[in-house]
């Protein structure tokens, strides 16, 4: 007998994605002076995951304002901010090359990020805008993912009309870890720390 439950369908896709991405470490180091560089891949890398960012913020929206338009980025923007402001602020770290990402933090003006912009430029005018699908914009695109992929299993995860998880008890039911891509360590129970060597 095979017992399954729910799969967690948007999280596994992230994992997938993410896993895409730790392939390409192996051919691009990622590092500020290569976030210019771009390539199929990491158009792949934009395209896939803006995508579901198109499909995750709708879900959200829909959520937390079921009334609410919710068909572009600029209806999710008026969403996502007040709903959730801490969207704007939240960074995620890719601790193995030394990087912090804040994807969102463009929402704090009022405008879109910059990489869903270039996402649009790529996917409606490839050939004036291929060279848009940079590192640089799939980083933070995944990261942007990430986070929204968070926000939505804290309200998934449980019964209709209860408070939304804890972050922690969130990344705690959400596995596998990531195993590039972090959140501050107030979002995980089991932070290792390091003691220096004396």
């Amino acid at each position: 007998m095979i017992q399954a439950t729910k799969s967690k369908l948007h999280r596994n896709y992230f994992i997938a994605l993410e896993r895409d991405l730790e392939i390409i470490t192996r051919y691009v180091e990622f590092c500020a002076q290569n976030f210019d560089v771009y390539s199929i891949e990491f158009g792949h890398l934009l395209f896939a995951s803006a995508s579901e960012v198109d499909v995750i913020a709708k879900l959200l929206c829909q959520r937390l304002k079921p009334d609410a338009p919710r068909a572009n980025m600029n209806e999710y923007r008026a969403v996502l901010s007040a709903e959730l402001p801490e969207i704007i602020t939240t960074q995620i770290f890719i601790p193995r090359y030394g990087l912090t990402l804040t994807p969102w933090d463009n929402w704090a003006q009022g405008n879109n990020p910059l990489w869903w912009r270039s996402y649009n430029k790529v996917k409606h005018e490839r050939d004036a805008y291929f060279d848009q699908a940079t590192l640089k914009n799939a980083l933070n695109a995944l990261g942007a993912l990430l986070i929204l992929t968070h926000h939505y299993y804290r309200y998934a995860l449980v019964p209709d009309g209860a408070e939304p998880q804890s972050d922690m008890d969130t990344t705690q039911d959400l596995r596998p870890e990531t195993s590039l891509l972090r959140f501050s360590d107030d979002h995980y129970y089991d932070v290792v720390v390091v003691a220096p060597l004396m």
